[in-house]
């Protein structure tokens, strides 16, 4: 028997994040989407620090995340350019994460957002997983996100159109969303809104996906926050000058007030007049 039981054989265990590629090898499609990412990133910390004062939580930019365990293994991978993950440690035993491994955490990403650079084809591909094993069809991005991840909140930015689609999960598909009033599209879970902002961010002025809060605020960068900041110094320090020219001047007729009281006074003493009375 115990002969019998030392020749079985284990599969081997699942790969984990350090035993997968952490690249396809791609290009970064245009010069926006590095930037987009730090914007989006940047904006919504103190939003991820007040929904995680652990620290548990993780976000990907152009990261893989594998669902399924292919040959080879991209293939079984899917990166969105920018998504965000509760309630995960945003390091692996001291590790930097290379990728998010689906099969290893079962958590999901809450939102997932992709920055076409195209018409979007790709991004909306709802290809099902083909049945045949032996079938080299890959399954579509759209799919993939709705169907296995099950990403609830998926985003789809136009670069060159300057479009933007928003999705949410209903009844395990999704529903494209209308934006609101203001144009943009809360998130319940994270409480804040996403939307198109026209401005300059890095020496580009472009069209950029942004976040704004439950009444419309737009959440700013920490080099937007320090140069509100400057201004905001600037101004007191400008509206003190003006309080002190202003006391300054005022001062200054004062005093003119008594030279010529001090003229007149001398003036009615040499005429024999009492300047008191």
């Amino acid at each position: 028997m115990s002969e019998t039981a030392s020749k079985i054989e284990l599969p081997p265990p699942f790969p984990d994040h350090t035993q997968l590629p952490e690249s396809d090898g791609t290009f970064v499609k245009n010069f926006q989407e590095h930037p987009q990412s730090i914007i989006l990133t940047d904006s919504l910390t103190p939003v991820l620090a007040e929904l995680h004062p652990n620290g548990q939580y993780a976000i990907g930019q152009d990261c893989g995340i594998y669902w399924q365990e292919t040959e080879p293994p991209e293939q079984g991978a899917e990166a969105p350019d920018w998504f965000y993950v509760p309630n995960v440690p945003p390091m692996l035993e001291g590790q930097i994460r290379r990728s998010y491994v689906i099969w290893r955490e079962l958590v999901a990403p809450t939102v997932a957002l992709e920055f076409a650079s195209g018409s979007g084809e790709e991004e909306r591909d709802r290809t099902p997983r083909s049945l045949n094993p032996e079938d080299s069809i890959r399954p579509g991005k759209f799919w993939v996100y709705e169907q296995i991840i099950r990403i609830p909140y998926y985003g789809i930015y136009e670069i060159k159109t300057g479009k933007l689609e928003f999705y949410t999960l209903v009844s395990g598909f999704y529903e494209q969303l209308e934006p609101n009033d203001r144009g943009h599209y809360p998130i319940a879970p994270l409480g804040v809104e996403l939307g198109l902002w026209q401005g300059n961010y890095q020496n580009q002025n472009q069209l950029w996906l942004r976040w704004w809060d439950r009444d419309g605020n737009l959440l700013l960068t920490g080099w937007e926050q320090t140069e509100l900041e400057r201004l905001h110094v600037e101004r007191e320090r400008d509206r003190a000058n003006t309080e002190r020219d202003r006391a300054d001047r005022a001062e200054s007729e004062l005093e003119r007030e008594r030279q010529k009281a001090a003229r007149l006074a001398e003036l009615l003493k040499a005429a024999g007049l009492d300047p008191d009375v």
